[in-house]
Parts: C-alpha cells; sequence; structure tokens
C-alpha cells in the first residue's frame, strides 16, 4: 500500500533551483532518501526501490549529494559488514 506525502511550499523555492514543478518534487523525493540513508533510517535497497531504480544507481545517486556508501555508524557496523562480505 502506498502513501502519498503532501508539502506547501512556495512556488519561487522551485523557480530558484531552476526547476519545474514535477522535476522539484521528484528532487525533494531524492533529497528525502538519500538523506534518511545518510542517517542510517533506510538501507540503499530500500531507497532504490522507492524511487524505482536498481541499488547500483542509488549508489551512484548519492555521491552527486556527497553521501558516502560506506554509511557505518560505528566500528561494529563496519566489522559486520566486512565479516558478512
Amino acid at each position: 500500500m502506498e502513501k502519498n506525502i503532501s508539502i506547501t511550499y512556495p512556488r519561487s523555492l522551485a523557480s530558484s533551483l531552476k526547476l519545474a514543478k514535477k522535476e522539484f518534487e521528484n528532487e525533494m523525493k531524492i533529497v528525502s532518501l538519500v538523506k534518511l540513508y545518510e542517517l542510517g533510517k533506510v538501507s540503499s535497497g530500500k531507497a532504490s526501490k522507492v524511487l524505482g531504480i536498481n541499488r547500483i544507481e542509488f549508489l551512484e545517486l548519492i555521491g552527486k549529494y556527497q553521501v558516502s556508501i560506506f554509511n557505518f555508524q560505528n566500528e561494529k557496523e563496519l566489522n559486520d559488514e566486512i565479516s558478512n562480505a
């Protein structure tokens, strides 16, 4: 089941970014998921699924937002990931 989020914003915000309405809405969706990934709230798999792209494309995309693909909150998470590789 899908849900929608509605955000009120001044038209000038999209204009200042030189984006059409649909482009702005897509940018907000991407930025939200990138930030949630960066904070460790969603996985790259989940974020890519929501965006309708594959995981590799998402990992390439986050680089454009200067977010590292190595998103470990602490040394234990890093060691666990290495052990599972």
